[in-house]
């Protein structure tokens, strides 16, 4: 139901490479609040999501932003993760319907069709998930045009708290292979105490 993390985000791309500390929170699906520890020139830049909706907070200039629907597709952080991902995946079983694809004795591998009413970006979604510890292995995502743009890898695989975690994910866009973005858990906890409260617009501007 909620979680407290700290993880790194290395973002690599055909110009500049970047390294990302930072502090995460979330409670149930919709509410998730992150903040920038490190790089200190960084500190203090934190995403919040309600629901639906999503606020940067840039401690330079002391400004908060509302992401508006035309910007959804935009890169999260520089990364190759969108404001749209943080967004829809929590709601995926609702905005998709599901079939096995294929199976074997170490994974299922189940394909994620849109539904007709869905607002979604991906056209089909594709999940390769381990049967031994019920984690996903890999994410294959298609355009509209049944085009497989990009693939999400999991892997460190840990026992938390009881459960199997795959704490490293490696984003892939496939059209610009020499890209990634590695977002690594250093540290996670779930089912933490936490109120609605906490995922505020004034929460969101602490430093």
């Amino acid at each position: 139901t909620s979680s407290r993390a700290r993880t790194t985000m290395q973002v690599k791309t055909s110009h500049w490479e970047r390294t990302l500390e930072m502090e995460a929170w979330s409670l149930e699906r919709d509410r998730f609040l992150t903040r920038i520890l490190s790089p200190p020139k960084e500190r203090g830049v934190s995403t919040l999501k309600v629901e639906q909706e999503v606020w940067n907070y840039l401690p330079k200039v002391d400004r908060t932003i509302k992401v508006p629907p035309s910007m959804m597709g935009g890169a999260w952080m520089g990364s190759h993760i969108t404001n749209n991902d943080l967004v829809k995946a929590a709601h995926v079983d609702e905005d998709y319907d599901f079939a096995l694809l294929e199976e074997n004795d170490d994974f299922w591998r189940i394909e994620g069709l849109p539904k007709p009413e869905a607002a979604v970006v991906w056209g089909k979604i594709v999940y390769q998930v381990e049967k031994a510890r019920r984690v996903p292995q890999v994410v294959e995502y298609f355009d509209e045009d049944q085009v497989k743009v990009r693939e999400i890898r999991f892997d460190d695989v840990q026992t938390v708290n009881g459960r199997a975690v795959p704490l490293r994910m490696v984003v892939q866009p496939l059209e610009k292979p020499e890209e990634t973005t590695v977002l690594h858990y250093r540290q996670i906890e779930f089912d933490i105490p936490m109120e609605e409260a906490f995922f505020s617009l004034g929460n969101l501007k602490r430093r």
